[in-house]
């Protein structure tokens, strides 16, 4: 009879590990999740992760069942409408406006945004709730040796774990998918995206606005009043140096520059926090799984920020891992679970890394004619009722 130390080590403390962690947690499993660099819990701290995720409707009912979302409700602004905006005339202004509303085919938002330092603050919360959940932040995995019936993972503290499952949530340069010899395929755009958050006069109304001209979307989602006064987060893609450039801008004329991209569809928008700035790539791992390892997250795939799918994907991940560990716990983590997981996500995964793609690189068209070509496609597929609303399932991340 082996002894384990724990049921799962989560490798990864960021919002999709620390997520693994308390849902793993509440449904009894016992689990140690490592991270080598502590959380950033404060907005204003140095090296606070500014952007946000929007939990659409699936994730947000696995957080409740986590007991994280009721810790977040209080803080998260609804998402009723997901707005596009074709801005990609020979001036920056509106040319189409189509609004895509949850209305439509629910009777619930889309989803609920919220900042990811806040994210991070909460669920940190909920884990020293969870006695059977260990988080041990500044401790990273090292090494994997696996075989049959387990997984001895060795930590950077000079500590090795011996447990029946490793989820892999360390990010795209995962040191446990390296560990396990699991190849990626990345793709670089030459983009980078710009993330912060802005104060208006005009009130967002819970409604999420993509605009598109050349470079990238810019998107305004919205967030709850920021000192009494409406707020949303940023989210700028542009070309590199160009991004790069507009981070490096004083003040005024970054605000000037922002004014001019957002078409003033919420009045002047003001910064109101620092300025970040993040790469933007695909990627995606030939395995979501190898023996007694997860893949999930940015360890298994990265997507641009579009359509809010990348943290979704991620726990769309977790879904699965779940709902196989409590169909035959006696049976985590072995070939057969896994072996199911991969097939249960993997063509679902390539088929949304392949969709964003095309869905950015046709935001990054410069040239006249892809933009009007664009701005056709956005009109054809809006008044196809029928296709629409399939959109939108699928964005909310129902299975084609």
């Amino acid at each position: 009879m082996l002894n384990f130390d724990y049921d799962i080590l989560v490798s990864g403390g960021g919002v999709a590990g620390l997520t693994a962690a308390a849902v793993f947690g509440a449904a009894g499993f016992s689990v140690l999740c490592v991270d080598p660099t502590a959380p950033v819990i404060e907005r204003d701290a140095d090296g606070s992760d500014l952007r946000t995720t929007a939990f659409l409707q699936p994730s947000q009912a696995l957080l409740e069942r986590a007991g994280i979302w009721e810790r977040l409700a209080p803080f998260a602004a609804p998402l009723q409408i997901m707005r596009i905006v074709d801005a990609g005339g020979p001036i920056a202004e509106p040319r189409i406006i189509k609004d895509f509303n949850a209305s439509d085919i629910s009777e619930r938002p889309f989803g609920w945004n919220l900042p990811n330092w806040l994210l991070r603050r909460e669920m940190l919360a909920r884990l020293r709730e969870l006695p059977n959940v260990t988080f041990r932040p500044g401790v990273g995995t090292q090494s994997l040796f696996t075989r049959e019936a387990e997984a001895r993972v060795g930590l950077s503290d000079g500590t090795r774990v011996r447990v029946k499952l490793v989820i892999a949530a360390d990010g795209r340069m995962s040191p446990m998918r390296e560990a396990a010899g699991i190849s990626v395929k990345t793709t670089r755009y030459g983009q980078k995206a710009l993330a912060f958050a802005v104060t208006h006069p005009i009130p967002h109304e819970n409604v999420s606005t993509e605009i598109h001209r050349s470079g990238g979307p810019f998107t305004i989602v919205p967030l709850p009043d920021w000192q009494g006064v409406p707020s949303s987060a940023i989210v700028w893609m542009e070309e590199g140096p160009e991004a790069l450039r507009l981070a490096g801008l004083p003040e005024a004329e970054f605000e000037a520059a922002m004014n001019e991209r957002s078409c003033l569809l919420f009045g002047p928008l003001k910064l109101a926090s620092r300025r970040t700035v993040w790469p933007i790539i695909s990627q995606q791992a030939e395995r979501m799984s190898s023996e007694r390892l997860a893949l999930m997250a940015e360890a298994a795939h990265v997507v641009p920020p579009i359509g809010a799918q990348g943290l979704n994907m991620s726990l769309g991940d977790l879904r699965v891992l779940l709902e196989l560990a409590e169909a035959a716990p006696e049976r985590l983590g072995d070939r057969a679970m896994l072996d199911t997981y991969h097939r249960r996500r993997h063509a679902e995964v390539v088929a949304r890394v392949t969709g964003i793609d095309l869905l950015n690189r046709a935001s990054m068209a410069s040239s006249q004619p892809m933009r009007d070509l664009r701005a056709k496609g956005l009109d054809a597929i809006y008044s196809l009722g029928p296709i629409r609303k399939t959109m939108m399932q699928l964005g909310l991340g129902a299975r084609g």
